[in-house]
């Protein structure tokens, strides 16, 4: 996902001008409530999320590799472990997910191994960012407002015949049984409903066929693979405060589509100090799907 001062470019990448200030002070305090969910569906989704990468049609192992949109760096890591001789740049424009992921990637004694680009993929001038033999990018083209464009610059970036691996969710995960909460039964599916209308408005992209848009820009898809997620119950403790940051950024998107007993219910499954926090359910579990798409460039 996209996702040093605000006025002060890091090495790579291009200033912010005063006509971005705007759209980057709101960027920048949305990816700083996004950080704990990121660092979560990091922890919940490693699994499956290496095997991804594991999956990847990559032949011999890339020497550099680019993380366009890299978040906290979930994929970034994830990459860094599959292909042990990479160097890999990770951009993004959230100085917050940056940061954390500087942090991660310290602790992972990969800190040598990543060089960080802060920049806004929005542009049509992008930083240098090399010649990388692989593109990762998860999780963040359906919020390109021109993805056609950004998926022929990242044609135009890479080595030929060079790898790009797009990864695409199939929605917000879910995370209580059908029935559930007993006060309103069905509640997450209605949220659902309601926030798979709100991203209709607001991202449109999102659930785009990005096979057809790959071709389209000059790329050779070698493979399509989508992986099914289902963890749980019983729940781990991450898997709780996933579920919980999960459902409270649910909230802002949906709260004026639901009725006042839908709302409440959502609420009582919110307050953690409640008997009815979702943090004491048993009966939890982590429902999604990822596809990713391998596209050469021929």
């Amino acid at each position: 996902m996209n996702p040093p001062s605000p006025h002060t470019a890091p090495h790579g990448a291009h200033p912010v001008h005063e006509h971005e200030h705007e759209h980057e002070h709101e960027h920048e305090h949305n990816a700083g409530d996004q950080t704990e969910i990121l660092d979560l569906d990091a922890e919940v989704l490693a699994e499956h999320l290496a095997s991804i990468t594991a999956w990847l049609p990559i032949g011999t192992g890339p020497r550099h590799i680019v993380d366009l949109g890299c978040g906290t760096g979930a994929g970034t890591l994830a990459l860094l472990e599959r292909f042990p001789e990479a160097e890999l740049t990770a951009v993004d424009l959230s100085s917050a997910h940056l940061n954390r992921l500087r942090e991660k990637a310290a602790a992972a004694g990969a800190a040598d191994r990543v060089r960080i680009v802060r920049a806004d993929l929005d542009t049509t001038a992008w930083p240098e960012l090399g010649t990388p033999e692989l593109v990762w990018a998860s999780a963040s083209m359906h919020h390109m407002p021109d993805p056609d464009r950004t998926l022929r610059q990242v044609h135009d970036l890479l080595a030929p015949g060079g790898l790009f691996a797009v990864v695409e969710l199939a929605g917000f995960p879910r995370f209580l049984p059908e029935d559930a909460p007993q006060d309103a039964p069905g509640l997450e599916e209605r949220c659902h409903a309601a926030l798979d209308h709100h991203h209709a408005e607001q991202v449109p992209h999102r659930g785009a066929d990005w096979g057809t848009k790959l071709t389209k820009a000059g790329f050779t898809v070698e493979g399509e693979r989508t992986v099914a997620v289902d963890i749980g119950p019983p729940r781990t403790d991450a898997a709780g405060r996933y579920a919980l940051s999960g459902l409270r950024r649910m909230r802002g998107g949906v709260a004026s589509a639901l009725t006042t007993e839908d709302l409440a219910a959502l609420d009582r499954l919110l307050d953690t100090g409640g008997p009815h926090s979702i943090l004491r359910r048993i009966d939890l579990s982590v429902r999604t799907e990822r596809t990713v798409w391998a596209a050469r460039r021929t």
